[in-house]
């Protein structure tokens, strides 16, 4: 077998294995919030360092822009894409509160925080959800197997059964993508 397809049932392999863990309960809870939160006008944060970040802003412009459908754009945020405010509030305060600073600015009670992170484990990532708590926001946590320390500060967990981070990236990238379908098609439909 090539590497690359060694690489690729390795792949396959942690998809069968969320089909297995089936977080079909926890994606339900998920978008039912996210939903509910953009029908009552309220954000939909989303915190990721890295890759993570990346997967933040793809979602935003998924959500903002369009995914599969015409429709109005819905208020998200992807807090990693402000690059004044990582600069300006990283060099004066710190890294490890960059996003929980802008949920603080841009969250709202009924609100929700998507926080990425692979580990579970980001300081910057726990430090959103705490204040994301604190304001009585849902937290939705993307993580990989256990969900580490963000797991316990979630409302919901959506985990990818590896301990890999490109193949836990490659599982979020499929909730995600689902989860903008489903939030997509039930606030175009009423």
């Amino acid at each position: 077998m090539s590497e690359l397809n060694d690489y690729l049932v390795r792949s396959a392999a942690a998809i069968t294995a969320m089909v297995e863990r089936d977080l079909t309960g926890e994606m339900e809870r998920a978008a039912s919030a996210v939903v509910t939160a953009l029908s009552q006008g309220k954000a939909f944060l989303i915190a990721g360092n890295g890759g993570s970040a990346s997967d933040a802003i793809h979602i935003a412009g998924e959500l903002v822009g369009r995914f599969l459908k015409e429709r109005k754009a819905y208020n998200v945020i992807a807090l990693p894409a402000n690059a004044a405010v990582l600069t300006a509030w990283g060099n004066d305060y710190g890294f490890d509160t960059v996003f929980s600073r802008q949920v603080e600015a841009h969250g709202a009670a009924g609100g929700v925080l998507l926080a990425i992170s692979t580990s579970g484990n980001s300081p910057s990532i726990l430090a959103a959800a705490e204040q994301a708590r604190m304001m009585d926001m849902t937290v939705i946590g993307l993580t990989g197997d256990t969900g580490g320390k963000l797991a316990p500060l979630c409302d919901i967990l959506l985990n990818v059964p590896s301990t890999s981070t490109p193949i836990i990236q490659q599982g979020h990238l499929c909730l995600y993508h689902y989860l903008c379908e489903v939030v997509e098609t039930r606030l175009s439909n009423g």
